[in-house]
């Protein structure tokens, strides 16, 4: 599978948080040929089953990504938008940014005397619009706007893009389903709605498939620039996070267990992920009905929610590795 051709197709189809639609025909195309059945719930979760004999195993990964919706337009036809999910604001002054409908426009904020002290409330998106009447001929307040930057290739295997939260996870249980001839297991490969606004599409997806095993693919913190605060544990091009704990879940032991003995019985690159923040969809599923052993399968990210993002291919490739190899444990 080319990753960065991968990536730039699904973060071609317009997905934030809510509206997964268009990204979620994009993946089910793509995991058609390696599942038997292919469903999407209420709350547009897409759940691709690969049916085996075995324990249940549910893999979760967000296909939704942040974003900015309209809730005033300017007398000047500027529009003020707020963020769904979290948005670092003094890191997108200067972002190009695209609606669903095709248009684009750049995010600015107010003039300001320290631009380092911007708040969500200081942004505005400019579409180039004369006016007000002349901008509502082309948006409305509840429209949703997303990052309109490119991706590439840089040194070291390293892929600069946006939206690898969590477009890079969905490539890797992509890249696991396409190890997988046969399963010993019943596997669930469920692509997730609204991670990035409360975990919310795991909840119900988890809730639906009931599994005996949990493992959410996402990206992870990284502790390798200049000036760390250590919050985390992980580094680019390290190899797989096997995720210990972040602010949603603290993660199975045994499961835990059983990815580090695979890792290095099959020699996959491993580091374990410790993160003081954030949650991924382990923290949905492992608190699912009586409980459902869990982890996380992690990909270090740097910049995560900037329109920027940096993750590894070599960590990526380490990921579906260890995926497809627990897809395949057989359980006592």
């Amino acid at each position: 599978m080319d990753i960065l051709k991968t990536l730039d197709t699904m973060n071609a189809a317009f997905g934030p948080s809510g509206r997964e639609e268009a990204v979620a025909a994009v993946i089910a195309d793509m995991a058609k040929p390696y599942c038997d059945e292919i469903s999407t719930d209420v709350m547009g979760n897409l759940i691709c089953r690969k049916k085996g004999p075995g324990k249940k195993i549910m893999f979760a990964a967000h296909m939704d990504s942040i974003g900015f919706m309209v809730t005033h337009i300017e007398k000047e036809g500027f529009l003020r938008v707020g963020k769904i999910g979290g948005i670092p604001p003094v890191e997108v002054i200067g972002t190009p940014v695209r609606f669903e409908n095709g248009l684009r426009g750049v995010i600015h904020c107010n003039e300001m005397e320290d631009e380092g002290k911007v708040k969500m409330e200081d942004l505005y998106v400019d579409i180039g619009a004369r006016d007000a009447a002349d901008a509502k001929k082309h948006v409305r307040p509840g429209d949703m706007c997303v990052y309109d930057t490119r991706s590439a290739m840089a040194a070291n295997r390293m892929i600069i893009a946006p939206y690898t939260d969590n477009r890079s996870g969905c490539a890797v249980l992509l890249m696991a389903m396409e190890q997988l001839k046969k399963s010993v297991n019943d596997l669930y490969f469920v692509f997730t709605t609204q991670e990035e606004v409360g975990l919310r599409g795991a909840k119900t997806a988890a809730f639906g498939v009931a599994p005996d095993y949990g493992i959410a693919v996402d990206v992870t913190g990284f502790d390798d620039v200049p000036g760390s605060r250590h919050s985390c544990s992980s580094s680019t091009g390290k190899g797989a996070a096997i995720k210990v704990k972040d602010s949603s879940v603290i993660c199975s032991p045994a499961v835990n267990k059983i990815l580090v003995e695979l890792a290095e019985k099959k020699k996959i690159p491993y580091q374990m992920d410790v993160l003081t923040a954030g949650g991924t969809d382990a923290g949905a599923m492992h608190l699912t009905m009586d409980g459902v052993p869990s982890s996380g399968i992690s990909i270090p990210c740097k910049f995560c929610h900037c329109p920027q993002e940096i993750v590894s291919a070599d960590d990526m490739e380490a990921c579906a590795a260890l995926c497809a190899e627990f897809a395949q444990y057989k359980f006592e």
